[in-house]
């Protein structure tokens, strides 16, 4: 079941809804507005664990470039 981000126009208060199907209106759970936009949200995903336990370099860095934008060896706080 996907969830998606909204932001309310009227009172600004940001909410997840699990949503089935096609979204219909989706209202404020705050203020019962239905004056609603779904925000762009980011997705994460992660298989196994850590490049070191697996015995590999983490692709960005052999590679010499990528991570994110507060390092360009994926091998930062941020990036794990």
């Amino acid at each position: 079941m996907p969830i998606f981000e909204y932001k309310c126009d009227k009172c600004g208060n940001e909410f997840e809804e699990i949503v089935f199907g096609t979204p219909g209106i989706v209202k404020c759970p705050a203020c019962g507005s239905d004056k609603t936009g779904k925000l762009m949200s980011c997705c994460r995903h992660k298989a196994g664990g850590p490049a070191a336990d697996l015995g590999t370099a983490p692709a960005a860095s052999a590679g010499g470039g990528g991570g994110c934008a507060g390092c360009s060896g994926g091998d930062c706080s941020s990036c794990g």
